[in-house]
């Protein structure tokens, strides 16, 4: 393996190197506008593709090297398509910003061999039976390896990058040139509110000791379950920068995206379960889906990995989401309207009116409120994100004014980002019948819901007996 240089934390250094991509896409923008007067528009239309290309090489560079809270952000322009580039372009911008997910560039085995002894206290050959030192992914802030215990079990050891506890500090400590960066190539919607959110809460994934806990707990939740299935952790052999959970193989998100529709659809019904359906039915949830996070099993089940950032919402408010997502559903605007100021969502002495607030909700969740067979696409993935944020759409600036309590910041984060994940898969379903067991209690019709029912029921026997 070749080697690479250490992550740097330096907020200066790792500063300077955003600045650079702002400053040379701004000349690079200027330029290949000049010299395009003249050009046949076939040239001019290769141009301006070479030039959005080598900005997607640039983000994955930088994103890549830096880790941390950039690469998170890279991440998530390369799951959703929020009118960066023209639309001929966007498919190859976004497949090379994709590497974020699982081939960041790579950190030498002899830095993070001296993380795990440090952390776990012995040298590597006491710790495990085997242990691969050629990584088989790339976290944000970290890198997957596979090891062998001494009992034979085979597992994943997911190692934080020396030193990028400081680096993730640097990076929010340079938000605001984050923030310059994303609008020099038009990124809407990125406000220092967004960007908060993200700060408060990324932080928290640099404790692999809480990270272990949650998945050995959600792996245990989900134990028999007949279609989703979480690699049990090992908290007693992890650390806070190692954690260990159990190998489980399966084919990536990719390789996802080339099956029959038949078999997306079962997959997206699946993901649309298991990241949204968990928060009405257990009250709890993953709050970081993307395409990374998931794999497919030989024998059908979906491989839910990544569980740093995990957070649990009070049923009342659960039930408040379910109650709002119903009277839309229903068109009952002035019921929708009631609740959303009763909860001082809406403040009752705005202009806000209860049909700007209800079509304000159907352009965000209208994808899983409508009784049809409906194909998410990356571009209906990113409308619903963009019509909720993007301030250049005036239709809904008094509800973008409105405040959102923070309760439901992840939840509609989940719903927005599951869509996403939804989009790049091209899955189809009818996600209101889905939908409908959790904000109307009915009864479930897909095939997948009546496994999932069966298994709840079994779940409930054996925890009462």
């Amino acid at each position: 393996m070749t080697g690479s240089k250490p992550v740097s934390t330096s907020r200066l250094a790792r500063g300077s190197k955003l600045g650079a991509v702002v400053a040379v896409q701004a000349v690079r923008k200027r330029r290949t506008k000049l010299s395009m007067i003249g050009r046949s528009a076939e040239v001019r239309a290769r141009m301006a593709d070479e030039s959005v290309l080598r900005l997607a090489e640039q983000l994955v560079g930088v994103f890549g090297e830096m880790k941390g809270l950039a690469m998170k952000l890279g991440q998530l322009l390369s799951l959703l398509d929020l009118e960066l580039v023209p639309p001929r372009q966007r498919e190859e911008f976004q497949r090379r910003l994709a590497v974020l997910f699982d081939h960041a560039p790579s950190v030498e085995f002899d830095a993070m061999r001296e993380v795990i002894e440090e952390d776990l206290g012995a040298p590597l050959r006491q710790l495990f039976a085997e242990f691969d030192p050629e990584p088989i992914a790339a976290a944000s802030i970290g890198q997957v390896y596979r090891a062998t215990l001494f009992d034979g079990t085979e597992v994943a050891v997911k190692v934080q990058y020396p030193g990028i506890d400081l680096a993730v500090r640097a990076d929010l400590r340079n938000l605001g040139l984050l923030r310059v960066m994303l609008q020099q190539v038009a990124l809407p919607g990125f406000t220092l509110a967004v960007l908060d959110e993200l700060r408060t809460n990324f932080e928290k994934e640099l404790d692999y000791t809480v990270e272990a806990n949650t998945q050995h707990h959600v792996a245990t939740m989900y134990a028999g379950h007949p279609f989703i299935t979480v690699p049990q952790a090992f908290p007693e052999l992890s650390s806070r920068r190692v954690l260990v959970t159990e190998y489980s193989p399966g084919i990536d998100f990719d390789a996802m995206r080339q099956l029959p529709d038949a078999e997306r659809d079962r997959i997206g019904e699946i993901i649309y379960r298991f990241y949204v359906g968990s928060l009405f039915e257990l009250a709890e949830f993953c709050g970081d889906p993307h395409p990374g996070n998931v794999l497919l099993r030989a024998d059908g089940r979906v491989v839910f990995l990544d569980f740093g950032l995990y957070k649990r919402m009070a049923p009342e408010h659960i039930a408040f989401e379910a109650t709002c997502l119903r009277a839309a559903a229903e068109d009952q605007y002035d019921e929708l309207f009631r609740l959303m100021i009763e909860r001082g969502v809406i403040d009752e002495h705005s202009a806000v009116t209860a049909e700007e607030c209800y079509n304000y909700v159907l352009s965000a969740a209208e994808w899983c409120l409508v009784d049809e067979e409906l194909p998410i696409t990356p571009e209906l993935a990113s409308g619903a994100f963009l019509h909720a944020i993007d301030p250049r759409i005036t239709e809904f600036d008094g509800m973008r004014r409105q405040n959102l309590p923070p309760e439901h910041l992840f939840s509609r984060r989940v719903d927005f980002w599951t869509c996403a994940t939804l989009g790049q898969l091209r899955a189809t379903a009818n996600w209101h019948h889905i939908a409908r067991e959790w904000i109307n209690g009915a009864d479930p019709i897909t095939e997948l819901g009546l496994q999932h029912r069966d298994w709840k029921i079994r779940r409930q026997t054996e925890t009462t007996t």
